[in-house]
């Protein structure tokens, strides 16, 4: 499954409507490159209920300012466009997908 990586172009185009998790990374994080597979797992296992998108940081600084990010990995669910839950660093799956199933 394809992950759409967003830009201030088109975040709000993707994150208006339904349930988003947005993974802030950058090429050159040891623990964003960690999450990639696991990131990658989440949305095939939620694929149909949950948007997963990406934003690389470097490409998008402005907007992760704008969101507040300050550290990565940086993962943000958001509802309808407004941010519901924060997660930062390293998670395991079953952790994510645990948290992920109370928002359905």
């Amino acid at each position: 499954m394809k992950i759409e990586e967003l830009t201030k172009t088109n975040f709000k185009l993707f994150t208006h409507t339904g349930l988003v998790f947005i993974d802030f990374y950058a090429d050159w994080c040891m623990p964003c490159n960690i999450m990639k597979p696991i990131y990658s797992k989440l949305s095939e296992e939620f694929n149909g209920k949950i948007k997963f998108t990406k934003v690389d940081v470097d490409k998008n600084q402005l907007l992760a300012q704008n969101l507040g990010i300050v550290s990565l990995p940086t993962f943000l669910l958001l509802k309808d466009g407004e941010t519901i839950k924060q997660y930062y660093g390293i998670h395991s799956f079953d952790d994510f997908k645990n948290a992920l199933s109370k928002d359905l």
